[in-house]
């Protein structure tokens, strides 16, 4: 019995608990204090310059904004989540930097385990050298993307996939009070899907159902390998200090060109996220420009826009709509050429009145029925048409 119960505990998971850095522009160290030695591996990225040091699981006991703090070559740091059984700290560094040692001590002495990073600094040359000839850890270390369940030969209804924004070492906007965009675009996709799931006209997948970080490309892949009918992102939006106040939800589509200085920020700091979680991004194409033209030649870009609309008339009953709610930009997870896609921002982290009703319960399940209505007016000719055909 003793042994049953032994079992059924969670597994009690090393902790970080405590950081310190050290050092000037030449040479700075790294410290992190840990409550047990652990395995770590260390890499170099490019464009941004960081360093990537990725680990097990661990619970970081650390106090808030504590990654914003510059010292040295290091700039500023961040940590949590990349996938189920790993976590990951990213360095953003001054420039390019060498890794002259990465290691753990044990405890002793009354000194806990600790992780020491140490870097100096290098020119952009030997550091691209460097990273060629590196043979390290793999540079795609993300969570995995939820299974699809088999599809049946005689199930013809439209498969919806929704994408909460951000996850794991990614957590998006964060509000004065503390909560995470992450955790609640996750609610929000999740009321969503419970909503639509209860029709039983649509299949319906998520491109993550937990705290872990998924790439963006990855998100636009899972769309389109699965032959989605349509994407939709989740977001809420915060604007930086000083930059005044705004309020109410807000529809995007993808363009070229963005629709004001507004939309043209916000893409910007949503395409961010790869770079932000550690992903290497020298594969990646760095605009849209070549999806566009694609996507010029079919129907997808009208069928995202008449989405788009729908949504916007369909929240104006349920939620605060933005002076201007329906925007377009250049935002990388919208970019699937055959699947109609948008990005919702629910509204502003940065805006009290909007942070109180997005955390509220009552407001998501209301605002959930809005966007589930919108889908409902969206495929209704088309599921009209399916059923008249089985007829």
């Amino acid at each position: 019995m003793v042994a049953g119960l032994a079992m059924a505990q969670t597994v009690q998971l090393p902790a970080v608990t405590g950081v310190r850095v050290g050092g000037d522009g030449q040479k700075t160290r790294f410290i992190m204090d840990l409550s047990q030695k652990i395995d770590v591996a260390a890499f170099a990225l490019a464009n941004p310059y960081r360093v990537v040091v990725d680990m097990p699981q661990v619970a970081f006991r650390l106090p808030d904004k504590i990654g914003e703090q510059s010292r040295g070559l290091v700039k500023a740091f961040r940590y949590g989540l990349i996938m189920q059984g790993g976590s990951r700290v990213v360095l953003d560094t001054a420039g390019p930097v060498k890794i002259e040692k990465a290691f753990v001590l044990e405890a002793e002495a009354g000194e806990p385990a600790r992780l020491v990073i140490d870097l100096a600094v290098t020119d952009r040359a030997s550091f691209m050298r460097a990273l060629t000839l590196d043979n390290g850890p793999e540079r795609r270390l993300t969570g995995k993307m939820p299974e699809m369940p088999p599809k049946a030969d005689n199930d013809s209804r439209p498969l919806i996939v929704l994408d909460p924004g951000h996850g794991g070492i990614d957590q998006g906007a964060r509000a004065q009070t503390g909560q995470l965009e992450k955790d609640l675009v996750l609610q929000f996709a999740q009321t969503l899907r419970a909503r639509l799931e209860k029709t039983g006209k649509y299949r319906l997948a998520m491109t993550r159902t937990d705290d872990t970080f998924i790439p963006l490309t990855d998100r636009v892949k899972f769309s389109r390998s699965n032959g989605a009918a349509l994407f939709i992102s989740v977001h809420a939006d915060a604007l930086p200090k000083g930059e005044g106040q705004a309020e109410g939800a807000t529809i995007y589509t993808l363009s070229e060109t963005a629709s004001d200085a507004e939309a043209a920020r916000l893409a910007e700091a949503e395409n961010k996220a790869d770079a932000i979680a550690g992903v290497d991004l020298t594969a990646e194409p760095d605009d849209v420009a070549s999806i566009l033209f694609d996507l010029a030649q079919r129907e997808t870009k009208t069928y995202s826009m008449k989405f788009a609309r729908s949504v916007v008339g369909e929240l104006k009953t349920a939620a605060r709509l933005h002076k201007q709610p329906l925007k377009s930009a250049g935002f990388k997870v919208l970019t699937a050429p055959d699947v109609p896609s948008v990005l919702i921002e629910l509204g502003y982290m940065s805006t009290k009145d909007d942070l109180k009703l997005m955390i509220s319960d009552a407001w998501q399940t209301k605002t959930a029925g809005a966007v589930a209505q919108a889908i409902d007016n969206f495929f209704g000719p088309r599921l009209a048409r399916g059923q008249a055909g089985a007829n």
